[in-house]
């Protein structure tokens, strides 16, 4: 790797630490010594062990459940090398929290995605990878740099099973077109599109489907899937519908709540997620996969390093 900015440090709190040492066994690197524990209090006490004296330093930390304190475990690990004099600070986020709430929808409402990209980088940081914000715009929050990967083409590339049958790609509300879109460019299929209203107050939402489902399997694309509500009941329109069989993935596996209970209990033959949160073992059944995607932010790692375009890990 590339020496100018000194060599290549990882460093992670308590949130993911089965993906870190992956990125770290890609890159060929031992995991740099940190220990981030707790005063009686409840307090955030971290110890860097090593130097990291003009390294560039790559703090890997999902914002997953325990969101505050997976937050202030990075926010305390970028204060920590900054001090200890890091020639350049990579916050590195598969998941980033707090990003559902990306705008003002109503009065006095918060905006948290912006807030913790101002946390970021007034704690230290000089760079932040991430991968499939919620929303493409908090890219514009930060007053850094921010490399947004996709994982879209890892969890397409889990269905090429499908390629060459009738299937279509479904985005389960119209925010989610463009990712759908682009799952399908990858399988050269066509999508569809579930269009929900709700014809008055205090009625449940009515689900209608756009585009031709009929006779033919269908894989519904998300971003994430925390209580699963949504998805499952989108998995049962779909077959109402007409649908053969329904599959169903997202980048990041909240699995919140009745989450796991409601999936294995609903049409769907088969849900994808990564490895961007931890999946727990009482959460692992037959019809969740997992893919990694480790070796996407090695890369980006790596060539980040080598002062290297990231752009091609964006296709």
């Amino acid at each position: 790797m590339n020496q100018c900015f000194g060599g290549v440090k990882i460093f992670t709190g308590n949130a993911n630490k089965q993906f870190v040492e992956k990125v770290c066994k890609e890159l060929q690197i031992q995991m740099g010594k940190c220990v981030v524990a707790h005063f009686s209090d409840g307090e955030i006490n971290v110890n860097i062990d090593e130097t990291v004296r003009g390294c560039d330093v790559y703090l890997i930390q999902p914002t997953h459940s325990p969101v505050n304190d997976n937050l202030m475990e990075l926010l305390i690990m970028i204060d920590a090398v900054k001090r200890a004099s890091a020639g350049r600070i990579n916050a590195v986020i598969p998941y980033y929290g707090y990003a559902r709430q990306d705008r003002k929808t109503k009065a006095r409402e918060p905006i948290t995605a912006k807030l913790v990209a101002d946390l970021l980088h007034t704690a230290g940081a000089d760079r932040v990878v991430t991968m499939d914000l919620h929303a493409g715009q908090i890219q514009g929050y930060f007053d850094i740099p921010v490399d947004h990967l996709s994982a879209i083409p890892i969890l397409a590339h889990y269905f090429e099973f499908l390629k060459g049958s009738d299937t279509v790609i479904v985005s389960p509300d119209l925010g989610g077109v463009t990712r759908a879109r682009s799952f399908a460019n990858i399988l050269d299929m066509p999508i569809a599109i579930i269009e929900k209203r709700r014809p008055k107050p205090n009625v449940s939402e009515v689900m209608n489907v756009i585009g031709d489902i009929e006779g033919k399997n269908v894989i519904i694309v998300d971003d994430i899937i925390d209580t699963a509500g949504t998805i499952v009941k989108a998995a049962s329109v779909l077959k109402n519908f007409g649908a053969k069989k329904v599959f169903g993935c997202a980048t990041h596996g909240v699995l919140s709540g009745p989450a796991v209970d409601r999936i294995c209990g609903s049409e769907l033959e088969k849900f994808v997620i990564t490895d961007t949160i931890l999946l727990k073992e009482e959460c692992k059944n037959n019809k969740i996969d997992v893919v990694s995607v480790a070796p996407l932010f090695a890369k980006a790692i790596r060539k980040i390093n080598n002062s290297e375009s990231v752009s091609i890990l964006f296709d």
